[in-house]
């Protein structure tokens, strides 16, 4: 039988990415994002491999996802996977000079978006006693960097949420994932630094890693036999030591 997964932030980055390695391999796919257009542009591609139904949605608004996911169709409405991946970083200040509203838009969404998608999708897989739940956290939830304060704390809260998961829903045979990458080339700079030269600078001079490396360390965890959960991945660019030692030419 065919199994389902909810992608959230599905319309870039590993997101997407995650979305095209699952379709390969015959899983249907809820799509969840913000660009309508783009969502629409991922089911037209992925269509001819699998199921594929698309939400639109902020996870931000409590209200709206919960609305959204409960209005999924018969065929959708069992989830097997749910890759919690819609994530965000703003600013690279000291916490002195942070931004209030660059705080509030990494903890919405990072920590209290990842909860509220959680929370509708996990009833359905304790009533089942089936399912797999994957954080997508980062390497900045395992330490803290310079500038980093607001941002490491949110990926860190998303590493306690994912361990404080797996015991709690060991009881239903749930299994529960965290998968952190380092720098991945993806429209993450553009967002942290709003464009500009500082973003397009991020990924020089180094191969950093792409969506598909990711992805595949995804698909990996989602497809161990039954008694193996992947608790845990923490993964780098060859280039990348830690979060602040990167090798560029």
């Amino acid at each position: 039988m065919k199994k389902t997964a909810l992608i959230t932030g599905a319309t870039s980055g590993i997101g997407r990415a995650t979305a095209h390695e699952f379709a390969k391999h015959g899983i249907n796919l809820v799509l969840c994002g913000r660009r309508q257009q783009r969502l629409d542009s991922v089911k037209k591609a992925l269509s001819r491999e699998t199921d594929v139904y698309t939400l639109n949605f902020d996870v931000r608004d409590k209200q709206n996802t919960f609305e959204a996911i409960d209005s999924l169709p018969e065929q959708f409405r069992n989830i097997d996977i749910l890759i919690n991946n819609a994530g965000n970083a703003h600013g690279l200040d000291p916490i002195e000079n942070g931004s209030i509203e660059d705080w509030d838009a990494m903890m919405d969404i990072n920590v209290k978006g990842l909860l509220y998608v959680s929370k509708a999708i996990i009833p359905g897989m304790t009533e089942r006693k089936l399912g797999h739940i994957i954080n997508i956290g980062s390497s900045a939830g395992k330490e803290v960097y310079p500038k980093g304060n607001v941002y490491c704390a949110s990926k860190h809260a998303v590493l306690a949420i994912t361990e404080g998961m797996r015991i709690d829903l060991n009881p239903y045979g749930i299994k529960v994932s965290a998968i952190n990458p380092g720098l991945v080339e993806t429209e993450f700079s553009q967002v942290r630094f709003k464009g500009g030269s500082q973003a397009d600078n991020v990924y020089k001079g180094y191969k950093a890693l792409q969506p598909e490396d990711v992805a595949e360390a995804i698909y990996f965890a989602v497809s161990r036999p039954p008694h193996v959960n992947i608790a845990d991945i923490l993964m780098f660019c060859t280039a990348q030591a830690n979060s602040t030692i990167v090798k560029k030419s």
